[in-house]
């Protein structure tokens, strides 16, 4: 068993990176919005300001690297330069699902790299799910030590699950346990999807039960039912898989939904960000973080120096999208009018 989580930690990694894993006929959302040039800015390029609290943290950026990889070999090498990355740039670092911590000992190590990046937030991840198969409170809080993270996300992710060869897909009944999980943990304990969104009602629930973050996570980028899809060799999953090749909630939409509702809730932004121009949006719709993941995991099999120079160009797109509005800091960007639908 603990050999084939290995096997299909990297096979995720492998296919995130083909463009068979993107969703098919759904966009993030942020398509339908443009910003309004503003010609008389009247602020300086150099004093825009794009740092931002988090966790207790303060960060050079509003940008988080979102929820990827560990338990595999190549995990390994990717989670080490982007927590290099992160530290020098002042990125928070989410990791990917640490089941595989509780299930084996190989590969532990590629999720601990707190001592890479001790400046940002570092923050653990599983499956809720997991809350119906086993998983204790004592597994979370040494998943917490393994990693020493700041923070707790649990992921959703039933399409994944349903398609996934090895999936679980007994969802009933978990938000009493993810109520119960946040009361016991002594870190605060987010929620995310995995690139279907989650919407105003659902945040609402989550948010009652305790949950300190949001991340929407919506659709627009890697559909991890396709994934699944290509690593399936089961025909009837791989052909019903197809059918949902554009399913999900678009990030933008998300994000407008949950605003509405939860006015004062924190939330993440992740699902489709490809450019700072994307994050300009997204915070301009509510987002108090953007979270990148496809869009620098081949840079991350390389090298920090590489993961560095993306993130560069990743903050310099948003802080001349500032400009072009004339938002001198963060805060300024989520109060603009000059965000249009379109």
């Amino acid at each position: 068993m603990t050999d084939s989580i290995h096997r299909r930690k990297s096979e995720h990694i492998e296919l995130s990176l083909s463009d068979e894993a993107l969703g098919k006929g759904v966009t993030n959302g942020f398509d339908h919005y443009r910003f309004w040039h503003n010609a008389l800015p009247e602020i300086s390029f150099e004093q825009i300001d794009i740092s931002t609290t988090f966790l207790d943290y303060n960060l050079k950026t509003p940008y988080l690297i979102s929820s990827m990889t560990g338990g595999a070999e190549q995990a390994e090498t990717i989670n080490r330069n982007l927590a290099i990355a992160a530290a020098q740039q002042g990125w928070c670092f989410a990791l990917g699902s640490t089941r595989v911590m509780v299930e084996s000992e190989k590969y532990r190590s590629s999720f601990q790299i707190k001592r890479l990046a001790p400046s940002v937030p570092v923050i653990a991840n599983i499956g809720a799910v997991q809350l119906n198969y086993g998983l204790t409170t004592d597994q979370c809080l040494r998943i917490l030590e393994w990693t020493e993270a700041d923070a707790f996300v649990l992921h959703l992710n039933t399409l994944q699950e349903v398609i996934q060869p090895e999936g679980d897909t007994d969802f009933a009944d978990i938000l009493p346990k993810i109520e119960e999980l946040i009361k016991v943990l002594p870190v605060p304990v987010g929620v995310k999807e995995v690139g279907f969104g989650i919407d105003g009602s659902v945040a609402k629930m989550l948010t009652n039960a305790g949950a300190r973050f949001i991340d929407v996570a919506g659709a627009g980028g890697t559909s991890w039912s396709q994934i699944e899809k290509l690593r399936s060799n089961e025909k009837i999953k791989k052909q019903a898989a197809e059918a949902f090749a554009g399913w999900g909630n678009p990030t933008a939409d998300c994000l407008v939904d949950v605003k509405k509702v939860l006015p004062n809730q924190h939330l993440l932004a992740s699902g489709g960000i490809r450019t700072g121009m994307d994050a300009a949006k997204a915070i301009a719709l509510g987002a108090n973080h953007v979270g990148f993941a496809r869009g620098v995991l081949k840079d991350a099999t390389n090298s920090a120096e590489a993961v560095v120079e993306w993130m560069k160009i990743r903050e310099l797109e948003l802080r001349m999208a500032m400009f072009g509005i004339g938002a001198k800091d963060v805060p300024a960007l989520q109060k603009t009018n000059r965000l249009q639908k379109i």
